[in-house]
Protein backbone atom coordinates (compact mmCIF):
# COMPACT_ATOMS: atom_id res chain seq x y z
CA UNK A 1 0.00 0.00 0.00
CA UNK A 2 1.49 3.50 -0.95
CA UNK A 3 1.84 5.81 1.51
CA UNK A 4 0.26 9.13 1.31
CA UNK A 5 2.80 11.75 1.04
CA UNK A 6 2.60 14.16 4.00
CA UNK A 7 1.83 18.35 2.86
CA UNK A 8 3.56 21.01 4.91
CA UNK A 9 1.40 23.66 5.77
CA UNK A 10 1.47 26.92 7.64
CA UNK A 11 -0.72 25.95 10.36
CA UNK A 12 0.84 22.36 10.75
CA UNK A 13 2.56 21.57 14.54
CA UNK A 14 5.95 20.01 13.54
CA UNK A 15 9.55 18.71 15.22
CA UNK A 16 12.12 20.81 13.82
CA UNK A 17 15.89 20.82 14.36
CA UNK A 18 17.75 24.01 14.34
CA UNK A 19 21.70 24.02 13.86
CA UNK A 20 23.52 27.68 15.12
CA UNK A 21 27.09 28.67 15.31
CA UNK A 22 28.09 29.75 18.79
CA UNK A 23 27.02 28.56 22.57
CA UNK A 24 24.21 28.91 23.54
CA UNK A 25 23.27 28.53 27.52
CA UNK A 26 20.14 26.13 28.32
CA UNK A 27 18.61 29.13 30.23
CA UNK A 28 17.29 30.83 26.42
CA UNK A 29 14.94 27.58 26.21
CA UNK A 30 11.77 29.38 27.05
CA UNK A 31 12.24 32.11 24.86
CA UNK A 32 12.57 29.91 21.87
CA UNK A 33 9.56 28.00 22.07
CA UNK A 34 10.72 25.64 24.94
CA UNK A 35 13.03 23.64 22.51
CA UNK A 36 15.67 21.61 23.94
CA UNK A 37 19.16 22.91 23.33
CA UNK A 38 22.36 21.07 22.89
CA UNK A 39 26.10 21.95 22.40
CA UNK A 40 28.72 19.94 20.32
CA UNK A 41 32.67 21.27 20.90
CA UNK A 42 34.46 18.32 20.30
CA UNK A 43 38.19 20.43 21.11
CA UNK A 44 39.06 23.84 21.44
CA UNK A 45 40.32 24.36 18.03
CA UNK A 46 36.36 23.38 17.00
CA UNK A 47 33.75 25.93 16.39
CA UNK A 48 30.65 25.10 19.14
CA UNK A 49 27.43 24.32 17.71
CA UNK A 50 24.33 24.86 18.96
CA UNK A 51 21.86 22.74 18.07
CA UNK A 52 17.66 23.79 18.71
CA UNK A 53 15.19 20.66 18.73
CA UNK A 54 11.37 20.88 19.41
CA UNK A 55 7.73 20.69 18.53
CA UNK A 56 6.64 24.08 17.57
CA UNK A 57 2.61 24.50 16.98
CA UNK A 58 2.83 26.27 13.34
CA UNK A 59 5.53 28.34 11.18
CA UNK A 60 4.70 31.03 12.74
CA UNK A 61 6.26 30.05 16.05
CA UNK A 62 9.31 29.01 13.95
CA UNK A 63 9.85 32.65 12.82
CA UNK A 64 9.41 34.07 16.39
CA UNK A 65 12.24 30.88 17.26
CA UNK A 66 14.52 32.37 14.23
CA UNK A 67 13.81 36.30 15.21
CA UNK A 68 14.92 35.47 18.50
CA UNK A 69 18.11 33.43 17.42
CA UNK A 70 19.21 36.50 15.04
CA UNK A 71 18.49 39.05 17.72
CA UNK A 72 20.71 37.22 19.49
CA UNK A 73 23.43 37.20 16.85
CA UNK A 74 24.12 34.05 16.48
CA UNK A 75 24.73 32.82 12.83
CA UNK A 76 22.05 29.94 11.18
CA UNK A 77 23.79 26.77 9.90
CA UNK A 78 20.74 24.64 9.11
CA UNK A 79 16.77 24.17 9.69
CA UNK A 80 15.06 20.79 9.52
CA UNK A 81 11.79 19.79 9.49
CA UNK A 82 11.63 16.40 11.31
CA UNK A 83 8.07 15.57 10.86
CA UNK A 84 4.52 17.05 10.66
CA UNK A 85 1.40 16.13 11.59
CA UNK A 86 -1.74 16.24 9.14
Amino acid sequence: MAQKKQLLRLHTPATYCLRLQGILDESWSEQLGGMTISVNKEDEAETAVTTLTGRLVDQAALVGVLNNVYSLGLPLLSVERLDCDE
